[in-house]
């Protein structure tokens, strides 16, 4: 399909490898069923063989998305692949991601293999990957540094064995676009069976230009599939970003010529979902999902816009998911209303008692803010499905004092594992004491890498903060998030959030494509 370009999405999968945003399995599941209702071509939904969590993650929602495709990372060796193969076998359309490295440095260095070594292996993993299912994809580890003769070499045998897909990443975002797309379009050339599957690209953003290269793969290479996340989220500096690629097409289909199965209006609430699920906030200004994104403050800008929408928007707001902060619920609104926005905002409750949950939390909110957003629902609904999903320590109550030429004391009051605690401290503020009082009782020893405070809705010093805490301990990075009308809440809530993290033992194995 030469008109089509399929999205690879790998949020829950690469986006996941950027330090402390690991998700549990029940944030996944819901963030991939986020990507479905987007009608993103391809989910990767993780490393099956990294971990018994991964495993566990990649089953369920190979078991619950009917649409699209569901695909599991393996390095290329027969205990992966049948590993991510056992994962995927409740699914309706599933693909195994094989992969290792091709460059000199990667061979040499970290695989201390030799050329016909990795040939030999990359071979065998596809047959025995094409095995277990039709759909197979290879990827090239390091492919945009690796050598041309050896990587056509490698890529011919694994079509050969029966990949579709060939995927070429720029592993390190060392790639600049135009070279990068000369470089897949001569790779392809290079190829003789290069017509028998689809080519795919995977970017990452050291040098600011993933969505770019990416681009550049597609028009000059002739890539046909993109590997992207929501949010540009990733190591270091991030993997290509989803909604770029997919506004870039939509807004300049004259140049690209080129069709994507996206539902772009489930875009923003995508980004909301992923943002809060990991504590990565989405930068003011970052396009089509920043909150600036679509804000003009010149006066000139301003003027245009009031008479002539396309002045200065290239895009509407509304076709990414944006809507106007209009109130939608209140605290008189009933239990149907309530549920009928929670499906409105496409947010899939498991269960009546965990709508009632939210429902109770929600009216709870409404005493305290008169006005309830769209972005409080969905806070609120995140809130309690961190807190359903892992929730060792819990805050109970807390109460502060803070006055002028006094030094500020909390005393707060949580459980831990069931067992309530009761602490107080004073500190350099409201929020120092609380999570001293916290430590106190806790004595985790962890360094706090990030403190940060959002607006969940702006405009209103009413607004829900919604705090992120970052932090390290035993060579573990974790993200928490907490929401709440009252910041110093929310930071009690985010910073027991990362704590619930921590106490969580799963590991995982770093992996890169």
């Amino acid at each position: 399909m030469a008109d089509k370009l399929f999205i690879f999405d790998t949020t829950l999968r690469d986006g996941e490898q950027s330090p402390g945003a690991s998700m549990t399995k029940d944030e996944k599941l819901r963030i991939a069923r986020q990507l479905e209702r987007m009608r993103v071509d391809v989910i990767e939904a993780g490393f099956a063989a990294s971990s018994n969590g991964d495993f566990e993650a990649v089953k369920a929602i190979a078991e619950v998305i009917r649409e699209s495709t569901v695909c599991s990372l393996a390095r290329a060796n027969d205990r992966d692949i049948a590993r991510a193969a056992e994962a995927l076998k409740g699914a309706a359309r599933s693909r195994i991601h094989t992969f290792i490295a091709t460059s000199e440095l990667h061979m040499e260095k970290k695989l201390r293999m030799t050329r016909d070594q990795v040939l030999e292996q990359a071979r065998l993993a596809v047959r025995f990957a094409r095995n277990l299912t039709d759909d197979v994809e290879f990827s090239p580890e390091d492919g945009y540094r690796s050598d041309m003769d050896f990587l056509a070499r490698v890529v011919e045998a694994v079509i050969a064995e029966g990949a579709r897909t060939i995927n070429i990443p720029d592993t390190v975002g060392y790639a600049i676009p135009e070279l990068y797309g000369n470089f897949i379009k001569t790779l392809r050339e290079r190829v003789p069976n290069a017509d028998k599957a689809v080519w795919s690209v995977h970017c990452h953003n050291d040098l600011g230009m993933a969505v770019a290269n990416s681009l550049a793969g597609v028009m000059i290479g002739g890539a046909r599939q993109v590997e992207c996340t929501i949010n540009g989220l990733g190591e270091r500096a991030g993997n290509c970003s989803l909604e770029e690629v997919v506004m870039a097409l939509k807004t300049r289909r004259d140049y690209f010529g080129l069709d994507v199965g996206i539902d772009a209006t489930q875009i923003v609430p995508a980004s909301r979902m992923v943002s809060q699920t990991t504590g990565f906030v989405v930068q003011p200004n970052k396009a089509v999902v920043g909150a600036n994104a679509f804000a003009h403050a010149s006066g000139i800008h301003q003027d245009g816009v009031l008479k002539a929408r396309d002045t200065y928007e290239i895009m509407r707001a509304e076709d990414v998911g944006w809507a106007a902060n209009k109130i939608v619920l209140g605290k008189l609104s009933g239990r149907n209303a309530f549920k009928q926005r929670l499906q409105e905002l496409g947010i899939a409750l498991e269960s009546e008692a965990d709508v009632n949950a939210a429902f109770l939390r929600f009216k709870d909110l409404a005493d305290r803010k008169n006005d309830i957003f769209d972005e409080d629902i969905l806070a609120l609904v995140m809130d309690e499905a961190v807190a359903h999903d892992s929730e060792h320590y819990h805050l109970l109550s807390l109460a502060q004092r803070s006055e002028t030429g006094e030094r500020p004391h909390a005393s707060i009051v949580f459980s831990a594992g069931g067992v309530e605690h009761r602490a107080e401290s004073d500190g350099n503020g409201p929020v120092d004491a609380t999570l001293r009082a916290i430590e106190s009782k806790v004595e985790s020893g962890a360094e706090m890498l990030l403190y940060s405070v959002n607006a969940i809705t702006g405009g209103s010093t009413e607004s829900q903060g919604e705090v992120t805490v970052r932090l390290q301990h035993a060579g573990r990075i974790v993200n928490g998030v907490g929401a709440d009308p009252d910041i110093v809440v929310a930071s009690a809530k985010a910073y027991l959030s990362a704590l619930n993290k921590l106490q969580s033992k799963n590991e995982r194995v770093a992996a890169q494509g």
